[in-house]
């Protein structure tokens, strides 16, 4: 089913340094609205990785622009909606309102508070749609901006990609062990790798063949591995292109984070079969209900988070029954879930 009968260009923006789960859900957008016929176009900072990665896609055209943003507004013309992807997006598309009136929307994806001032709410107020990943996100738009409407659109599975010579390399690489995967940038104060490497020294002694992988790379990354350096059971691979293949080689998906807008690495691992444990704070539990599609533990708590580890090292029918549950759940966040929901905002 194609829409470009409609004759929409769709301006999306997103200045972001890096790429992480933001950046694969603009990516995984665009992709599926261009399967669909529409025109669209991606202002990205200059070297940016999104921009690389979405450049090819049919019926997109890919400008990098350099800051000032707010100079380079003139790449707006023409465009029946821009959607703003983050902040320094969202701020330009204010700008953009203002000065050339082109309506957007602005999709928030971290659940920290924002700033009550003026600048602010005026980004949010003057959106034709805000749009949250969460219910814990949405809640944090309406604290400055209690009468605008915002629409709550989860973020969507990745299509991740597996080698199969590859996965056999790093099973036959892990043969023996119960691998607990985590997947996130290093950064202890977001993602909580602390407190896995501490489950994971609780855990050492007891069960060996427990392994902890972690993959990512970040400001943290040295600290991190300063106080694993005593524990045999933790191995960091670094920042991979490759998630699918360890993916298809987790038993389990341990996911501490201390914060989190929403998470969408979890749709990943449920695609791939892999039960979850997880922090029960932000978005998380709009995702994971406990009990029955994956565990949910206190944030910060790392004995807590080795308990559930350990309890579903030790049951196979409760990996089962989770990993089962989560999967029945999944055509509710598969990327054309996601863009059906966005086209009709960019419809009206």
């Amino acid at each position: 089913m194609t829409h470009s009968a409609t004759g929409m260009l769709i301006a999306h923006a997103n200045f972001a340094k890096g790429f992480r789960g933001g950046e694969r859900q603009t990516q995984l957008l665009i992709e599926t609205l261009s399967q669909r016929g529409y025109r669209q176009r991606l202002l990205v900072r200059k070297g940016s990785e999104l921009g690389r990665r979405c450049r090819g896609i049919e019926n997109l055209s890919v400008i990098e622009i350099g800051k000032p943003y707010a100079l380079h507004l003139g790449h707006l013309k023409g465009a029946g909606v821009l959607h703003a992807h983050e902040t320094k997006a969202a701020q330009f598309a204010l700008f953009g309102k203002w000065l050339l009136g082109v309506p957007y929307i602005v999709t928030r994806r971290v659940d920290h508070a924002i700033t009550n001032n003026a600048f602010n709410r005026a980004i949010y107020a003057s959106a034709t749609q805000c749009v949250a990943l969460s219910e814990a996100i949405k809640t944090e738009i309406r604290k400055i901006v209690p009468e605008t409407d915002v629409a709550t659109i989860p973020s969507a599975w990745s299509r991740l990609e597996t080698d199969e010579a590859r996965v056999r390399q790093l099973k036959t690489r892990f043969e023996g062990k119960f691998v607990v995967g985590q997947i996130g940038a290093l950064v202890d104060a977001h993602k909580g790798q602390a407190i896995l490497i501490e489950a994971a020294r609780i855990l050492e002694r007891r069960h060996p063949d427990i392994q902890f992988i972690l993959l990512g790379g970040g400001s943290d990354e040295a600290m991190l591995k300063a106080a694993a350096a005593d524990l045999g059971n933790i191995t960091f691979e670094g920042f991979v292109n490759n998630v699918g293949d360890y993916l298809a080689c987790f038993d389990l998906f341990a996911f501490p984070s201390r914060y989190e807008g929403l998470g969408s690495i979890l749709f990943d691992a449920m695609q791939f079969d892999v039960p979850i444990v997880a922090s029960n704070v932000g978005g998380i539990p709009d995702i994971v209900h406990h009990e029955d599609n994956g565990l949910l533990v206190p944030p910060g708590d790392a004995r807590a988070l080795a308990e559930a580890i350990k309890r579903l090292y030790g049951d196979a029918a409760l990996r089962e029954r989770l990993s089962a549950r989560a999967r029945d759940e999944l055509d509710a966040y598969s990327p054309a879930a996601m863009t059906e929901k966005y086209e009709r905002l960019y419809r009206r």
